[in-house]
């Protein structure tokens, strides 16, 4: 699901609830294959301004990723590969109209992107001055270039950039 129109709102208490619908919805399917299913990206951390997609990452031992493909396709998602992105298999879907828009992966526990994606994760919900200065270059950037995802992407990306820096 390619962005077409830029939108990023202000924290809703909400996302918490669509994430847990989501996440019931994958753990009936997957059962014990997941060993986690983790709210991450920016709909994750409480006052942080953000698009309205959950971002959402299933954890599963590095053997379970074909049986965890094979129970997402039962339920109506499409396997797209890891779209150039190691460590992660990302999924498309139709038809789920009663649950928040949301982008879903598949990663191996040892897998360098779903480190990546809890670490920042992490990192911006315990550095409040760092979330808010992430928070309003999302604001300006959505602002700036409300149909063209690629420019609010590189207009966030220095501010992206020193996070991950602080982290390391």
């Amino acid at each position: 699901m390619r962005t077409k129109h830029v939108v990023v709102l202000p924290y809703d208490e909400k996302w918490k609830q669509d994430f847990i619908d989501i996440k019931n919805e994958l753990s009936a399917v997957l059962g014990d294959v997941a060993i986690s299913i983790e709210h991450v990206g920016s709909t994750s951390v409480e006052g942080l301004a953000a698009k309205p997609v959950i971002d959402i990452d299933v954890v599963v031992k590095p053997n379970d990723v074909k049986k965890a493909i094979a129970a997402l396709e039962a339920i109506g998602y499409t396997h797209e590969g890891n779209l150039g992105i190691e460590g992660r298999e990302a999924f498309a879907y139709e038809g789920k109209e009663h649950l928040q828009t949301h982008h879903l992966y598949v990663c191996p526990e040892d897998s360098a992107e779903l480190k990546r994606h809890l670490a920042f994760r992490d990192y911006l919900r315990s550095h409040p001055d760092d979330k808010e200065k992430y928070g309003n270059i999302k604001l300006e950037a959505a602002t700036l270039y409300p149909d063209d995802i690629d420019k609010y992407i590189e207009h966030k990306s220095p501010v992206i950039e020193k996070i991950y820096a602080a982290l390391n």
